[in-house]
């Protein structure tokens, strides 16, 4: 067996502090300890910057130390690219050629034992010719990835238009996490990870003082 790497990418600005790889973080850990591997942080490779680009310092530091029979893990696909799909294709394929396994943690159907598993048993059953299945794996990929993107511009989208999801809980905050919404807890976790969100787009969805915002955001950060 080769070596688990792990990847986590965010794009925001320095000033979000330690929060902005913690959702990523705990997934990997979580999927490490469900499944028995000693999670290591010397195999943990993190770029701040866009993902529409290969051209990142730690991914192509990573790339440089792979050998067949490694494993990438990361929490879903947009960590691995938002680059155009011609692109993130080849470099899937690339790697899953060259004996890479990669696993997205929210996006089994892409990751790379799914794949193989659907070319060995298309080509045995002579199904589609490998053009077809490429083809496919192709369209696999851009689904998902379209799929990712749609979901985090529609939650960035709710908070800026100050639209409510769910029921907006009143009350200030008492120290305790379970106090805020679950609507509003995942408003400010995606608030910790995307600049371009302001605290005055939460403050108008839900209805909340600057302080009271404040306060929650605080409890946010000492629960991580």
């Amino acid at each position: 067996m080769g070596t688990i790497y792990y990847y986590m990418r965010i794009s925001t600005e320095e000033e979000r502090g330690k929060q902005k790889y913690s959702r990523q973080e705990q997934a990997i850990k979580s999927y490490c300890r469900s499944n028995q591997i000693e999670y290591d942080e010397q195999d943990c490779y993190k770029d701040d910057c866009s993902g529409k680009s290969f051209d990142r310092p730690r991914w192509k530091k990573l790339i440089s130390r792979l050998q067949a029979g490694d494993t990438i893990i990361m929490k879903d696909i947009s960590r691995f690219t938002r680059a155009d799909a011609e692109e993130s294709y080849q470099v899937y394929m690339d790697l899953l050629n060259s004996g890479i396994s990669l696993i997205f943690l929210d996006n089994p159907t892409v990751s790379s034992d799914y794949i193989k598993k659907m070319m060995g048993i298309a080509e045995e059953q002579s199904i589609v010719t490998r053009t077809a299945l490429q083809g496919t794996i192709k369209l696999l990929l851009i689904v998902e990835l379209d799929r990712v993107e749609t979901e985090r511009k529609t939650i960035v989208k709710r908070i800026k238009d100050g639209i409510q999801a769910s029921p907006k809980q009143s009350g200030r905050p008492k120290g305790q996490i379970e106090k805020l919404s679950d609507d509003l807890q995942t408003d400010i976790k995606l608030y910790l990870s995307d600049r371009s969100i302001k605290q005055v787009d939460l403050m108008r969805k839900h209805q909340i003082s600057r302080n009271t915002l404040k306060k929650y955001i605080q409890l946010m950060q000492q629960a991580n």
